[in-house]
């Protein structure tokens, strides 16, 4: 089963501050879907809590949501119980387990891949990330880089400064570009921002 990760990250590596993302590119958030459909997704608990509620769970995909709490779907609510209850919500207790779960959702769903395409996608938090990026079967990196420094924010593109809370995993040289953008593109809400995709 392969893996892969998908972020977004401003220039200093930050993907989240004050438990959200820092900037406003619609255009992202179709970009994840398009990459995403039809796969397993694999988030933490305070991913999970950062969607907005009409967004929860992540329609067209398998949500797996990884939890240390033992009781945490027990306190779902409404649509969110349902879905749970329809396999489209799961819940984990660690990484092996979520990613167990999603190789038995890809079987069941007959959703084989072919070359790199990942069976399952890692969308985070940081500390996913940090776990699932030295597993042997993690070969694609799905990265939106955002041409801001959230720490310093920038006025022009409408982004305010922000204390950084999460951070993307370094990458070694193994990692290579593959494909992505070579300039920027600007959102509609002005945010510059570029796609690419890295492999090792």
């Amino acid at each position: 089963m392969h893996v892969g990760l998908i972020w977004a990250q401003d220039r200093a590596g930050v993907i989240g501050a004050a438990g959200r993302i820092p900037w406003r590119v619609p255009e992202d958030l179709a970009h994840f879907k398009a990459v995403t459909l039809g796969r397993p997704v694999v988030m933490g608990r305070r991913t999970w809590d950062s969607l907005p509620p009409r967004a929860r769970p992540l329609p067209g995909r398998v949500n797996i949501v990884v939890t240390g709490q033992a009781d945490w779907a027990a306190g779902l609510a409404g649509a969110t119980r349902d879905a749970a209850a329809a396999g489209t919500l799961r819940v984990a207790h660690g990484l092996p387990e979520a990613l167990a779960l999603a190789g038995r959702v890809t079987r069941a769903d007959a959703v084989g891949t072919t070359g790199m395409e990942p069976d399952v996608w890692v969308m985070g938090g940081a500390r996913l990330y940090a776990d699932a990026l030295p597993l042997p079967q993690t070969r694609v990196i799905e990265r939106t880089l955002v041409d801001v420094d959230v720490r310093v924010g920038d006025p022009v593109q409408g982004i305010a400064p922000a204390v950084p809370d999460a951070f993307a995993p370094g990458l070694d040289p193994t990692w290579r570009r593959v494909a992505g953008d070579d300039a920027w593109r600007v959102s509609r809400t002005g945010v510059r921002h570029r796609f690419e995709r890295l492999v090792r």
